[in-house]
């Protein structure tokens, strides 16, 4: 239950009709892809593994499971080593370390800070990211 509380899941068991007992995918009962995500951080939480991988830890995810991955990731991410391989920007944006690939290749590495700071390929991923999203559709104006 606290790997669960967590991994940001209490939502999830809240309206599960008998809670952590339910059959998942049986029933009608089925999980969103977001939701999935965070029973999955549950599990690697309850692992206690030294060593996490996480590919697209988010890719499945609207806003607001997004943001509960996100504060999952604060309990998963204490004393271990975590590999997140991501393209959401926003997902890694306070590692440690972060390694741009360039067509397979290491093209730059750093912390958030200084890769935006060195105005290389991760400063120009980052400009993007921001630009889109502050992206809006504006009502045309005659």
């Amino acid at each position: 239950m606290e790997a669960l509380h967590a991994a940001q899941c209490d939502d999830i068991l809240a309206k599960l009709p008998e809670g952590v007992d339910t059959k998942i995918g049986s029933d009608g009962t089925y999980l969103s892809g977001g939701e999935q995500q965070r029973i999955a951080l549950a599990r690697a939480i309850l692992k206690d593994a030294p060593i996490v991988v996480l590919d697209e830890a988010t890719a499945f995810a609207d806003p607001e499971n997004e943001a509960l991955i996100q504060k999952a990731f604060s309990h998963l991410l204490q004393d271990r080593t975590v590999v997140m391989i991501a393209h959401r920007l926003s997902t890694i944006v306070g590692a440690d370390n972060i390694v741009v690939l360039d067509e397979g290749r290491v093209a730059e590495q750093g912390a958030h800070a200084e890769l935006v700071e060195a105005g290389k390929l991760y400063a120009r991923m980052w400009a993007d990211y921001q630009k889109a999203a502050q992206w809006k559709i504006q009502k045309e104006v005659a």
